[in-house]
C-alpha cells in the first residue's frame, strides 16, 4: 500500500497544478490582461465626490470641473518646449523638474504634470494638445464651496503623496484625497469609486480601441452625499461674532450629541484652498504661527476651564455626601486655607449651593473640594475617586467624535501628584486650585460643551458627532450609545436651578433673553505664559457655558475667547446671542449683538506678538453681516461683579 502512496500524491498534485494553469490561461484571462500591460493603456475615470449638506438641507460643498495635464514619460516625443511652457505659463526649469519627477514615479505610467486647470486654461491647451505627444487631459472634479465659512469643519482636498500611495494601493499619482475635517474622516464614503477603461494599442503605440470590447471596463461611481449635524446659520453667525477675536465655540444638541456649531477663530474662506493657488495659500496659512488659522481651537486648544468647573465640584460634593443643598460656608472675600495661603473671592457672607453657583463663590467650592478629598484617609485614594467622577463626563480623554483631530485635556489623579511630589506631603490644600477649574485641570471647548450637555440631560451624554446622515449608509452605532455619569440624577436638579439663577440674579443677569430660560455659568480663567523665561500673567480668558431651554434643552454651548477678560464681557453675550439665534432664528438683544461685533482684541494680541496687520491672506471669513441700527450705548459689557 505504501508503494502507491507517493506516486498517488504526485499524480494528485500534478493534476491540481494542471487544472489551475488551465483555469488561469484559458478560462480566466485576468493575468493575460496584466501580461499584455505593455500593449494596453489604462485610463481612469474619476467620480465626483459626494455633496455635503447641513442639518436643514442647505448645500455647503458641491463640485466643479477641473482638468489635469497628465504625462507618460516613455511616450514623449520632441516638442517645442518654449511654446509648451508659454501656453501653460510655466518656466523651462519647471518643465524639466516635472518631467524628471514623472520619470522617477514611472516611465510608462501616467502621472500629473500640471494639475487643476480651469475651463479657459483647458480650452487654450486643448486646441494644441495634438502637437505634444505623451501628454493628455484627465478630467477631475474639485470642491466648490457654497459658503465662505466652516473651513475647519470641511477640511480640504489635496494630492496624495508617494508615501500614501505605497500604503494604500487604491490611489495613484495625482489622485486627490481629503485632509482634515469631514473630508478626511469620511474620505472613503465621499470619494466614490474610480472607473477604469482599458485601451488596446498597436505596435506603433497608437490607440486602436477598447481591449476585449470593454469587457474589463468599469464605470465610476459617485461618492455618497452626507448630511452634517451643523446648523449653517449658527456656524456662520458664530464666526461673525468671533471676528477680531481668538478662541472657539462649540454647540451641541444634548438629546443626540449632534454638533450644531464648531467655530474656531481666526479662520479662513475654504475656497482659497481650491485650484492652482491651493499650495501657495496653504503654505501662507501653515506658516502663520501667530494667528494659527489652521489650528482648530474648538478641538485642540486646552484651557483651564475656570469657574464652569465648579459645576462638577458641586455635583461630586453632593454625590460623595460631604454637602447637601443647605450646607453653608461663610465667605469674607475669600478664605485662608493654609498658613500664609489665602484664596481670593468677590463674594461675602453665607453661601450655600444655590447662591454659591450664581455668585460663583470661590470660597464655597474650595470648601466643598476640601471636604471631598478629606473624606478619605489617604489623599491619593481620594483624588482618584474625584478623578473618576470627573472623567465620567467624558473629560481627560479623547472623546471619540468623528473628526480626525483632538486633545485629551487633563484631569489629574494620584499618579499626577506622585510625579509632581515624589516625596509625598501633598493634601487637599496643596491641590485646592482644582476646585475652581485651575491647577492641573485642562479642558477643550468641545469638552466644556459636552459637560454642559451632560448636565442638561441630568447625568448622561452621547458622544459628540458631526455626521447626521449618510446617503445609502448608517452612522456609527457608538454615536447613539448613552454614556451615564457616576453622579445620581437627583443631584442635577439643584445645580441646574443654580445655573438658571445665574441668569436671574447672578453673574449673567445682564445677558438675559426675554422668554428663553437659559442656564449658564460665567468663567474667567487665569492665563500665564513664559516670556523671556519668566512666568508672566496675561489677560484672563473669557469663558461661558450654557444650555437652553431649562426644560427639555435643545442646545448646550461653550464659548472661549482668549484674553477676553471676564466671562460676562465677551463669551457670555456670544453664548446668549447664539442660543437665541438657534431657538428663534432672530435676535432681540440687538444691543448685545452690536457690542460684540464692535469688540476687537487685535491690540491685545498685538502685544503678544499678535495678529499680522498686513497678512497675505485674510484669516477671517468675509463679514457680510448686516448691522442693525441701534441707539444704545456700544461700550463693552461689564460684569457687575469681579472675577467669576
Amino acid at each position: 500500500m505504501r508503494k502507491f502512496l507517493l506516486p498517488s500524491l504526485i499524480i494528485i498534485a500534478a493534476s491540481l497544478l494542471l487544472i489551475r494553469i488551465f483555469y488561469l490561461q484559458v478560462i480566466n484571462d485576468t493575468f493575460k490582461l496584466k501580461s499584455e500591460n505593455n500593449g494596453i493603456k489604462k485610463k481612469f475615470e474619476y467620480p465626483e465626490r459626494g455633496y455635503i449638506y447641513d442639518r436643514n438641507g442647505k448645500l455647503l460643498v458641491a463640485n466643479q470641473a477641473s482638468y489635469d495635464i497628465m504625462v507618460i514619460p516613455r511616450e514623449l516625443k520632441k516638442i517645442d518646449t518654449l511654446e509648451f511652457c508659454e501656453l501653460l505659463k510655466i518656466t523651462k526649469e519647471d518643465y524639466i523638474k516635472k518631467i524628471a519627477k514623472a520619470k522617477v514615479y514611472s516611465p510608462r505610467l501616467p502621472s500629473v504634470f500640471l494639475s487643476q486647470l480651469n475651463k479657459s486654461e483647458f480650452a487654450a491647451f486643448q486646441e494644441k494638445i495634438r502637437k505634444f505627444e505623451g501628454f493628455y487631459f484627465q478630467k477631475r472634479s474639485l470642491r466648490d464651496y457654497e459658503v465662505d465659512y466652516g473651513a475647519n469643519i470641511f477640511g480640504f482636498i489635496t494630492q496624495v503623496n508617494e508615501k500614501l500611495i505605497a500604503k494604500k494601493p487604491y490611489y495613484n499619482s495625482g489622485d486627490l484625497i481629503g485632509k482634515q475635517g469631514v473630508e478626511e474622516n469620511y474620505e472613503e464614503i465621499l470619494r466614490g469609486i474610480k472607473g477604469v477603461k482599458y485601451i488596446q494599442k498597436d505596435k506603433y503605440n497608437r490607440e486602436i480601441g477598447s481591449y476585449k470590447d470593454g469587457k474589463y471596463d468599469t464605470i465610476a461611481v459617485q461618492g455618497e452625499d452626507i448630511t452634517l449635524s451643523i446648523d449653517a446659520e449658527i456656524q456662520k453667525y458664530g464666526e461673525q461674532l468671533m471676528i477680531n477675536k481668538r478662541g472657539g465655540i462649540v454647540a451641541i444638541e444634548p438629546s443626540t450629541g449632534e454638533i450644531l456649531a464648531l467655530v474656531t477663530a481666526p479662520s479662513y474662506d475654504p475656497s482659497i484652498l481650491v485650484g492652482r493657488q491651493r499650495s501657495k495659500n496653504y503654505t501662507l496659512l501653515y506658516h502663520d504661527s501667530i494667528a494659527k488659522p489652521l489650528y482648530d481651537r474648538g478641538l485642540l486648544a486646552e484651557y483651564p476651564p475656570g469657574s464652569p468647573f465648579k459645576i462638577l465640584t458641586g455635583l461630586i460634593g453632593l454625590q460623595e455626601g460631604v454637602i447637601d443643598e443647605q450646607t453653608t460656608f461663610m465667605c469674607h472675600h475669600g478664605f485662608s486655607y493654609a498658613r500664609g495661603r489665602f484664596m481670593k473671592c468677590h463674594g461675602f457672607g453665607p453661601h450655600s449651593l444655590n447662591n454659591g453657583i450664581y455668585n460663583s463663590c470661590n470660597t464655597y467650592f474650595a470648601q466643598v473640594y476640601m471636604r471631598t478629598i478629606n473624606k478619605y484617609a489617604k489623599p491619593a485614594y481620594a483624588v482618584d475617586v474625584w478623578s473618576k467622577h470627573v472623567r465620567s463626563f467624558g473629560l481627560g480623554q479623547f472623546m471619540g467624535y468623528d473628526l480626525p483631530t483632538g486633545k485629551r485635556g487633563n484631569i489629574p489623579d494620584s499618579k499626577t501628584y506622585k510625579r509632581i511630589y515624589p516625596n509625598g506631603g501633598w493634601r487637599s490644600t496643596t491641590i485646592i486650585s482644582n476646585s475652581i477649574g485651575q491647577g492641573e485641570v485642562l479642558m477643550t471647548p468641545i469638552q466644556l460643551a459636552n459637560m454642559m450637555a451632560t448636565v442638561a440631560n441630568e447625568g448622561y451624554y452621547y458622544t459628540p458627532h458631526i455626521i447626521k446622515n449618510i446617503k445609502g449608509g448608517k452612522i456609527e452605532p457608538k454615536f447613539t450609545e448613552k454614556h451615564v455619569t457616576t453622579i445620581d440624577r437627583k443631584f442635577f436638579k439643584p445645580v441646574i436651578q443654580g445655573l438658571f439663577d445665574v441668569y436671574n440674579m447672578g453673574t449673567a443677569r445682564s445677558l438675559r433673553v426675554e422668554g428663553i430660560d437659559i442656564c449658564g455659568k460665567t468663567g474667567t480663567a487665569e492665563n500665564y505664559a513664559k516670556i523671556n523665561g519668566k512666568r508672566t500673567k496675561l489677560e484672563d480668558h473669557s469663558i461661558f457655558v450654557a444650555f437652553a431651554p431649562k426644560d427639555n434643552p435643545k442646545i448646550a454651548i461653550a464659548v472661549m475667547v482668549e484674553n477676553g477678560g471676564y466671562g460676562a464681557t465677551i463669551a457670555g453675550p456670544i453664548a446668549s446671542l447664539i442660543i437665541e439665534k438657534y431657538l428663534r432664528k432672530k435676535i432681540s438683544r440687538v444691543d448685545l449683538e452690536t457690542r460684540v461685533l464692535k469688540i476687537s482684541l487685535r491690540d491685545r494680541y498685538a502685544k503678544l506678538g499678535g495678529m499680522k496687520e498686513a497678512s497675505a491672506i485674510e484669516t477671517t471669513p468675509k463679514n457680510n453681516f448686516e448691522k442693525k441700527p441701534t441707539n444704545v450705548d456700544t461700550a463693552a459689557i461689564s460684569d457687575s461683579t469681579s472675577k467669576n
